[in-house]
């Protein structure tokens, strides 16, 4: 029989530690001083509170507890000496049926990883699911960290033990995050669509109006229908539109509610990808709003306002230089003269959309009044390692640094590598690597700017050739506009000095300019209270990555809520991940705030 809540705040110490003594391996003691804490109002509450107490216990009992825990697939798993959680993950990953090249490999993995950091691997087997890893991605992972650094791999040791620990507890609890396995399973599902040529390899690459894309849009209009939305539609960039109806006219003039309340709550994040990307950049905010109409709409529960949810075709930029095309379409910032770009195929953007069957004459019909709506909200994984460093599952957000992009080319002489002295070069590769050295340094100084060269190449370059041209990308970020500005400043400047100097000559092509978008402070609160309701820790923190808020920001208040990202938060690649609970969270916090907005006048 489960265990609760109540049961637990109601026993004694010694009582609720025996319940809790398998959580950590062969380590009561942490179960034993969280429940000081007690009484604990969720399972997420006491969750933190065990992190919070392995944090402040210090090096020594960290490493102690590290240790505690046996090899996976290892002599303890061999001579049946595992602890019966331990049995249950193990045996869940396959690692109690490794064919004998799988066991070896896993033993020389075992062999080698205590001899480089003096304590054994630990990885929680059960995954971000909680179903399973297979034994492939085990040993991908295995190999992957041994090249870690020992700071780093302790921290990460300690984290999947707390992973591991959180399963248990739901165990324990017979709790299962029915909605955050949805929205795991539902962006599985999408991640099967990737663009030619990636397919082959296993990548997910989803780039706009491809086959890929279009087959991307008519599955998250499906799930939307499934989902409960009342209408979908794909409009006339390409943005899927699902729409959730608020309660009928006649109970909509309750007294007590402001005007406001009735307007409709705009949500939701793009669906494109990078190249060899991530499940979860963008879809995550799609789905997540969508779980909550699933959960509305499976007990007939309906809001005093229309919720609308939009998949937005286009954020990255990959296929052409049209960075936020699907939601600045939304703001009215949809240019004209994109449509006349063409990719790297020599397909316009107006092809393109005609082939999909677009109207690009009903584009400016998209644009949205803003008096119709209470604000934008989105929800997105971090794309960076903060709250994967804290052990804290979700982030507030409290502004998105402003950004500037630049398309640049630098153009020297192409001349024999062999026979042209040092001092005669006119090498246009070199002028952009010392370019490159300087915006690091340039960066760097203001301390919170960041600056990037993503992208760089030289055409039709030989190694026996000194570079006559070089084409590079050039990413600038920063807190505030005036800091964004003066590092653009400061950086195309010293592209000048540089040209000058070395006596070539550039072009600079800006194709991107955001500004900073803090989050409305009303809003924002709204995520401060529903994080503090599930009692996890609240987190504020900037955005120092672009996202469609940013454009919906300029028409209305916007405020982001961020989902913590495993394997150190990395994204735009293909590790990023987070776990079904972390999604459960932001669906419970989704579901808070949209309660807030229920209550008679919330504004």
């Amino acid at each position: 029989m489960a265990l609760t809540l109540e049961q637990l705040n109601a026993a004694t110490l010694d009582e609720a530690t025996a319940w809790l003594a398998g959580l950590y391996e062969h380590s009561p003691w942490i179960a034993r001083a969280a429940l000081d804490q007690r009484p604990f109002a969720s399972l997420a509450q006491l969750k933190y509170a065990m992190v919070g107490v392995l944090h402040a216990a210090g090096l020594e009992p960290q490493l102690a507890l590290i240790r505690a825990h046996p090899e996976l697939a290892g002599k303890a798993m061999v001579d049946k000496n595992l602890t019966a959680e331990s049995t249950n993950e193990q045996s869940k990953a396959g690692l109690t049926h490794c064919t004998s090249e799988e066991f070896q490999k896993i033993q020389q993995l075992n062999r080698d990883y205590n001899a480089r950091f003096s304590f054994p691997f630990i990885l929680a087997v059960r995954g971000p699911r909680g179903t399973g890893l297979s034994k492939a991605e085990i040993i991908a992972t295995f190999a992957r960290r041994l090249q870690g650094h020992p700071d780093f791999e302790r921290q990460e040791c300690i984290r999947n033990i707390h992973r591991i620990a959180e399963i248990r507890l739901n165990d324990l609890f017979g709790v299962s995050p029915e909605l955050g396995n949805r929205v795991w399973d539902w962006q599985e599902a999408l991640a099967q669509h990737t663009d030619p040529g990636y397919a082959e390899l296993g990548q997910l690459t989803v780039t706009y109006l491809t086959d890929a894309h279009r087959a991307c849009a008519q599955a998250l209009s499906m799930d939307m229908r499934q989902a409960g939305c009342d209408s979908v539609h794909i409009d006339a960039v390409g943005n899927v539109v699902g729409c959730y109806k608020k309660k009928s006219e006649t109970s909509n003039n309750d007294e007590g509610y402001s005007q406001n309340s009735h307007k409709t709550l705009l949500t939701g994040s793009h669906y494109d990808t990078v190249r060899n990307g991530g499940k979860y950049d963008g879809r995550l905010g799609i789905y997540v709003p969508l779980a909550c109409v699933l959960a509305l709409s499976s007990t007939g529960k309906r809001l005093p306002f229309d919720l609308e949810i939009v998949a937005f075709a286009e954020e990255e930029g990959q296929r052409y230089k049209a960075t936020f095309l699907g939601s600045g379409a939304l703001t009215g910032d949809f240019d004209p003269a994109w449509l006349d770009q063409v990719d790297a195929d020599g397909i316009s953007m107006r092809s393109a959309m005609q082939h999909a069957g677009l109207c690009v004459n009903d584009i400016p019909t998209l644009k949205r009044n803003a008096d119709n709506y209470q604000g934008f909200v989105e929800v997105h994984i971090e794309q960076g390692p903060v709250l994967n460093e804290l052990d804290v599952p979700l982030g507030v957000v409290t502004s998105i640094n402003a950004g500037v992009r630049y398309q640049c080319e630098v153009t020297g002489m192409a001349s024999h590598a062999g026979t042209t002295p040092m001092d005669r070069r006119r090498d246009a590769a070199t002028a952009v690597a010392e370019l490159i050295l300087f915006v690091e340094r340039r960066a760097a100084a203001d301390g919170d700017s960041v600056g990037t060269v993503g992208m760089l190449q030289v055409p039709n370059g030989s190694i026996n050739v000194v570079p006559g041209r070089c084409q590079f990308s050039l990413d600038l970020r920063a807190p505030n506009n005036a800091q964004r500005d003066k590092l653009a400043v400061d950086v195309l400047a010293e592209l000048a000095a540089i040209c000058t100097r070395r006596g070539v000559h550039h072009s600079v092509l800006e194709a991107m300019r955001a500004s900073a978008a803090p989050s409305a402070p009303a809003w924002q609160a709204r995520w401060e209270k529903a994080v503090s309701v599930l009692g996890v820790p609240l987190h504020r923190m900037p955005s120092g990555a672009g996202h469609d808020a940013m454009k919906l920001h300029e028409i209305m208040p916007q405020a982001m809520l961020f989902v913590r990202g495993l394997n150190s938060g990395i994204s735009h690649n293909p590790l990023e991940s987070s776990t079904s609970d972390d999604m459960q969270l932001a669906v419970d916090a989704f579901l808070h705030l949209i309660e807030q907005l229920s209550q008679p006048t919330a504004d």
